[in-house]
């Protein structure tokens, strides 16, 4: 028995197959919505983590350098004086706003003629440096009382990596750091410090 299909037959067929594709479209675009949603609020989350942990990790880095600013400040002016300059005096925690600039200083040694202003971080790297070198170029505009001292620059630090130490010296830095159970500087005998 053969049975003719009708055209309206075969519209009817495309029909229910346009509604059931349509509806597994819907149900589709659903499910990923609700996994893009998911995705988006876990993300959200480890964000919030992330800036937390950031901060977190920034308290403690300051806590590092603030250790390590006391670690040093009641050595430094031997090591300075062993190191050929003559300071008599150490100022911690400077700060200054002139104007659009703008600049924190840990510690400075000083003396009649010369000034040597220090950082102190709890792990030495190249952006300390380059940081450093920065602020020792505003130095003098933004503390004018010292413009006609000679000026020294220095990193104290925890930890030394050599390629930092390196770094340092080549840009005329004196690098304090710890040695045995002291601080010493740690500059080699080729050093040339530099005034800036």
């Amino acid at each position: 028995m053969d049975e003719q299909v009708s055209f309206e037959d075969i519209k009817q067929l495309f029909r229910e197959t346009d509604r059931r594709l349509a509806a597994e479209r819907a149900a589709e675009e659903e499910r990923r919505a609700v996994e893009r949603a998911d995705w988006e609020r876990r993300m959200s989350l480890a964000d919030e983590r992330m800036a937390r942990n950031d901060e977190l990790i920034g308290r403690l880095g300051n806590r590092l350098g603030d250790f390590v600013r006391e670690m040093v400040r009641p050595g430094l002016v031997r090591l300075l004086q062993e190191a050929g300059i003559d300071v008599h005096a150490i100022h911690r925690d400077l700060s200054v706003r002139r104007g659009d600039e703008a600049i924190q200083v840990d510690l400075i040694a000083v003396n009649d003629t010369d000034v040597v202003v220090i950082e102190a971080k709890s792990n030495l790297g190249g952006d300390d440096i380059r940081e450093h070198l920065v602020r020792l170029g505003k130095f003098r505009r933004l503390f004018p009382e010292y413009k006609d001292r000679t000026l020294y620059g220095a990193i104290a630090a925890m930890v030394v990596p050599d390629n930092a130490l390196l770094h340092a010296e080549r840009e005329g830095l004196f690098v304090i750091g710890p040695k045995g159970e002291d601080v010493a500087i740690l500059n080699g005998p080729k050093f040339s410090r530099k005034t800036f």
